[in-house]
């Protein structure tokens, strides 16, 4: 996919979700959300919050303007988010004018927020009077917060060259432009890769090669300068800390106060308390010295997978406490992994059985669990029923792996109209992370570990990284199976359908739908004593519009509550206590939940079934086979001949494809062997040669509108052939007698002899046969 390609889909998505919100949706604050969405996805920020703030002067100029922002738990790293987007059909260019005017906004937004009076300006009611009210307020921002993050969001290209970071009010401002290019490359490549220049932050490292040789990775240890990771960490935040294994262990660079105290009072030591950091890269340029031996000079996809919190630690310390670094080391093991294709299992077992400063279980890595595992085969194999005006079915595809969805859609959308059937039957707005799980499971209902509450909206409120854990700990199941799945859709309904409700600004119900959402759905099903009919939900795919009447009356009184209890009007912070959860489910909000009654589990909703793993994997097979039949014979032949003269596919391979051309042309049986392979080739197919899969659609269309159809096969057309055969001897010998067997009675009439017989028959016509 190109640029261009990407922004007529990225634009279309934009309306469509515009069209799909039920007060409109502003197609600037969209464009926001889903490029954000990006970001988060690559790791480069997390828990951001969608929200619209701008301040005119008399003139009617912006003074300053804001799209939405990201504070890290631990106040460490502040990220702001201004858009600029224009509603037009192709990519504009983005001059340097409108980027520097877009940051001197959010900048001026930020100097006026950390001073107080700024606060009185601000009515409580605004999007962005929680976050103005916490760097106004609450100290411990004071104390930790060393980085804020300007991120200029466009839908245009911006092509000059721009850096600038500088300094306000005490605090570190870093600037990044993320234009529709990088958005692409994101979509693309699921991360940038960071390229280092080790000169360029304090010097090269000395380092020591491992002596073993092995096919999957190269090591090396080296000691970083502790000036030389503080300006990294600088430069590149938490984009340095590996996403796959950040996204399991909150891996966020929260602060150490024992390093902090070794770095300040016995820096010297710091080499002995620590066991530094390990990292992985892509490639390494090495470079001989005098004495023989070696140093690292560039590496990239520089990736931090254990030490965020060393690294942070000697960033923040550094920076906030003025402390003297110059005889800090930290040990560094690097590891370039050769295999990409087995990167995300060699990282994740690099951090497993490395990391010593936070304890790691295998349960922490949980990409692969069999829980998610089971339930993403799960996903692909149950069918929703459809939706009110359509009668197409759909999926709701559990993602457990970052970018299966793309990965799926790339390998069955090889065409136009594929690609449209995908989406059809796979929305977008129907794919489910494990962290969007987690939120919506979470959200449903209380958990208790022992007299200890461990799961509330409380913990759903504190963001991703904190209830994933929290998930993973107390709330996620040792084996799924479809009706567990089926529950969980419904929730997800149910969660999707409240923020729905809860309206798009200026016409929502309020400015804290992350906190209103959660706690609202978790008091309506606690109220309600989790009678409400899941299944019901699951079915209809929807719910009841009494439900949706109850829920919005419940959300509106929701949050006034919390936003009068809250001490000193910082709701956002008090409602990730559970003290403020606590309050909410004590309090009366005069709604009378019997109005769901009809909503409730009664003796009419039916039992359902579990499938079991043989019927799941009868479905799995089933459609590997429609995916493998959906390729016309002509192409499966193209598909052998470019294996063949490329050595794109072993020989073996090649007369695995030659095999499909003629089963799918006959609709011939397919066996388990031939599928699992035939499988393996296609998707060979879509990486490295997709556009021998182009010609599909005409190819079918022309099938569709010239039908072929075989003959009846019949003992009676079996000896024609033996009798014209005998006569005219254009069969090959072992054909002719498996044919003549046939019609004497000695073999069966089965499928496999009417289908060797279609394709003798096939092989006469050429000679004149005339059935």
């Amino acid at each position: 996919m190109k640029v261009e390609e990407f922004y007529k889909e990225f634009f279309q998505e934009i309306k469509s979700t515009q069209a799909s919100e039920e007060n409109g949706g502003v197609q600037e604050q969209i464009f926001t959300q889903m490029a954000i969405d990006l970001l988060t996805d690559a790791g480069e920020t997390e828990n951001a919050r969608i929200c619209f703030d701008r301040k005119e002067d008399k003139l009617g100029r912006t003074m300053h303007k804001l799209n939405g922002y990201a504070l890290s738990e631990n106040y460490e790293t502040l990220d702001l988010f201004v858009t600029v987007f224009k509603g037009v059909e192709a990519p504009f260019t983005l001059t340097k004018q409108e980027a520097e005017s877009s940051i001197n906004q959010v900048e001026r937004f930020f100097r006026n927020a950390v001073y107080k009076d700024y606060i009185k300006e601000l009515a409580e009611s605004s999007e962005v009077f929680d976050l103005a009210h916490t760097l106004a307020e609450v100290k411990e921002v004071q104390e930790f917060l060393s980085r804020v993050n300007i991120f200029v969001l466009s839908n245009g290209v911006f092509k000059s060259d721009f850096k600038a970071n500088k300094t306000i009010s005490g605090y570190s401002i870093f600037t990044r432009i993320i234009d529709i290019e990088y958005l692409f490359n994101l979509s693309d490549q699921t991360h940038v890769p960071i390229e280092i220049n080790f000169e360029n932050y304090g010097g090269i490292l000395p380092c020591l090669e491992s002596p073993s040789e092995n096919e999957d990775y190269e090591s090396y240890l080296a000691l970083i300068p502790g000036i030389t990771l503080a300006n990294i960490y600088e430069e590149y935040g938490s984009r340095l800390l590996e996403q796959n294994v950040r996204s399991f262990l909150q891996f966020t660079g929260k602060i150490n106060k024992g390093i902090r105290k070794t770095i300040k009072e016995e820096p010297s030591m710091f080499l002995a308390f620590n066991n530094g950091i390990a990292a992985t890269a892509d490639e390494l340029e090495l470079r001989k010295l005098p004495d023989g031996s070696k140093a690292i000079v560039w590496a990239k996809d520089f990736q931090i997978v254990n030490g965020g919190q060393t690294t942070a630690s000697v960033y923040h310390t550094w920076k906030k406490d003025k402390a003297d670094i110059d005889k800090i080391f930290v040990q560094t093991k690097l590891t370039v992994v050769k295999k990409r294709d087995n990167f995300n299992e060699i990282v994740n077992r690099i951090a497993e059985y490395a990391n010593t400063q936070n304890k790691v279980s295998t349960s922490d890595l949980s990409s692969n669990k069999p829980f998610h595992v089971e339930l993403e085969k799960i996903s692909r194999t149950v069918w929703a029923q459809p939706v009110e005006g359509s009668n197409i079915q759909t999926r709701w595809f559990y993602e457990r792996a970052r970018g299966q969805y793309k990965n799926a859609r790339l390998k069955e959308g090889f065409t136009p109209s594929r690609r449209k059937a995908f989406d059809l039957k796979n929305p977008r707005s129907q794919m489910i992370t494990k962290e969007f799980l987690a939120k919506y499971l979470n959200t449903y209902q209380e958990i208790w570990y022992g007299k200890r509450l461990a799961v509330g909206p409380h913990i759903v409120v504190r963001g991703s990284q904190k209830n994933y854990v929290q998930f993973l700990s107390y709330n996620m199941p040792d084996k799924p199976d479809n009706v567990f799945y089926e529950d969980a859709v419904a929730k997800a309904i149910m969660f999707k359908t409240a923020e729905k409700l809860y309206g798009v600004s200026p016409n929502a119900i309020g400015d804290m739908r992350y906190i209103t959402v959660p706690y609202s759905l978790s008091l309506l099903n606690l109220k309600t004593d989790y009678k409400i009919d899941l299944y019901k939900i699951w079915k209809n795919q929807a719910l009841s519009e009494k439900m949706k009447s109850v829920l919005f009356n419940l959300m509106a009184s929701v949050e006034t509550f919390i936003k009068k209890n809250a001490p000193g009007a910082l709701y956002g912070e008090w409602a990730k206590k559970e003290v403020c959860w606590t309050a909410v489910k004590e309090n009366d909000f005069d709604i009378d939940f019997n109005e769901l009654k009809p909503d409730f589990i009664n003796s009419s909703t039916p039992k359902r079934k579990s499938i079991t793993e043989d019927e799941q994997l009868r479905i799995e097979i089933q459609e590997e086979i429609a995916r493998i039949k959906a390729i016309p014979s002509q192409i499966w032949n193209k598909i052998e001949k470019w294996g063949s003269e490329t050595g794109g596919l072993s020989s073996y391979m090649a007369g695995i494809a030659f095999n499909m051309a003629g089963k799918v042309r006959n609709n011939s049986s397919i066996s388990d062997n031939d599928r699992k392979k035939a499988i393996e080739i296609i998707d060979k197919v879509i990486e490295h040669a997709p556009d021998l899969l182009y010609e599909i659609d005409e190819i079918v269309k022309q099938i569709n509108e010239n039908p072929v159809t075989n003959p009846e096969v019949t003992i009676d057309l079996i000896k024609k052939i033996v009798a014209w055969d005998r006569k005219n001897k254009r069969l090959k010998d072992h054909h002719f007698r498996f044919m003549w067997n046939v019609a004497e009675g000695k073999y069966p009439l089965n499928e496999r002899a009417k289908e060797f017989a279609l394709m003798n028959l096939k092989t006469l016509k050429k000679y004149g046969f005339d059935e």
